[in-house]
């Protein structure tokens, strides 16, 4: 059972049209969901999800946008030295040596 299915509900009534429906239908199915409402639910946490990697998207973009050449600067100092294997994952250097 998913996250979703076990907290609590609240009941609430919708028209969605025939179109959003299938949609729905489709979904439930693809995923071996067991009902509307969780499938419904899941497509909802997806796009606030995704909202949300847009508005800090949005964020970091007009923080590059606006800051100062010394900022900058001083991010690309920490950067540098972070070394080039601060964005590796700890699995990809096992093993090497």
């Amino acid at each position: 059972m998913t996250k979703q299915a076990t907290e609590r509900r609240i009941k609430r009534s919708f028209t969605l049209t025939p179109g959003t429906i299938a949609f729905l239908a489709e979904t439930r199915m693809a995923r071996k969901i067991s009902s509307d409402s969780e499938a419904l639910d899941l497509l909802l946490l997806e796009a606030r999800s995704e909202a949300r990697r847009r508005q800090i998207d949005a964020a970091y973009k007009n923080y590059y946008d606006t800051a100062s050449e010394s900022d900058l600067a001083e991010s690309e100092g920490w950067a540098e030295m972070a070394g080039p294997n601060v964005l590796e994952s700890p699995e990809a250097g096992e093993g090497q040596q």
